[in-house]
């Protein structure tokens, strides 16, 4: 009785050590040990060597994430890209990427083929943030957005990261260096602001960089688009942008069924409404 006794207990005692170290094993650095705030506090806004330098240890904590260079920005950074997926997809994200590739091209498939290779494959979602960098929730939210992926367990999360390849991309890494910096020059927190940049958040074009994408002249968007049409043939593409003015606030009605033949009775949702102080209001589809 006593021999079965202290076989439990050795199991027991390495059950709870083995536990104890995966718990060690996956936990990584909060953004406020890392920089002192979390994002989306007030009057803080991390800079691109502050997220290059984080997301670089959380690569190195996580086996969740992959940090890998894209490209240089017009500026001369090196522009990063962080894949995030379950450590199992890790070890075959090659051959997910000429899984999507297939199937992004088609050519040669039947459709049984393609069934196949969508069930084999995994969903390769794009989300970058903060290409028009004085929208500062972007890049902040795109920080945010990569340390829950590698720091929570909870079963949803598990699930995401078993089912997706993520592609998170901060893609204006010069305007988030120069916005981030110039804000937080202040020492006064309460003096902050994003107002009276002394130059263009990105070098050559500005604002108009997301307009740059059919012709790529700009390097950001060559290193972008060998993204989407070379490497990984993402299926979805999240281009994360925020509007204004301040303390403008969006809301979106209720969608209802439409019963026209044409439609199939889908589903038909009224225009998002865009209201500010002051009664204006703005529709957006």
């Amino acid at each position: 009785m006593n021999r079965r006794r202290l076989h439990l207990t050795s199991i027991l005692v390495a059950v709870s050590l083995f536990a104890a170290t995966a718990v060690a094993q996956t936990k990584v650095t909060s953004p406020k040990e890392q920089l002192g705030f979390n994002f989306g506090d007030d009057y803080q806004l991390a800079n691109y060597t502050q997220l290059v330098d984080y997301w670089k240890k959380l690569a190195g904590q996580s086996d969740r994430m992959k940090l890998v260079e894209i490209g240089k920005t017009a500026e001369g950074r090196t522009m990063v890209m962080a894949i995030i997926t379950a450590p199992e997809n890790h070890k075959k994200l090659d051959r997910y990427k000429e899984i999507a590739r297939r199937l992004a091209s088609a050519e040669g498939l039947t459709d049984d083929q393609a069934r196949t290779l969508a069930a084999e494959g995994k969903a390769v979602i794009w989300i970058d943030g903060g290409l028009h960098a004085t929208e500062v929730l972007g890049a902040q939210q795109l920080l945010e957005l990569v340390y829950q992926m590698v720091s929570m367990n909870d079963p949803e999360t598990l699930r995401i990261l078993k089912d997706v390849i993520l592609l998170a991309t901060p893609v204006n890494p010069d305007g988030l260096e120069l916005v981030s910096n110039w804000y937080m020059r202040e020492q006064d927190p309460m003096k902050r602001s994003t107002n009276g940049l002394p130059r263009l958040y990105q070098k050559y074009v500005g604002h108009d960089n997301n307009r740059d994408f059919y012709m790529s002249n700009q390097p950001e968007t060559e290193a972008i688009n060998r993204v989407f049409f070379h490497d990984w043939f993402p299926q979805i593409v999240y281009n994360h942008h925020q509007t204004g003015p301040v303390e403008s606030i969006w809301w979106a009605r209720r969608c209802t069924a439409d019963s026209s033949p044409r439609t199939n009775r889908a589903r038909r949702c009224d225009p998002a409404r865009h209201t500010r102080p002051g009664g204006t209001a703005g529709f957006a589809q």
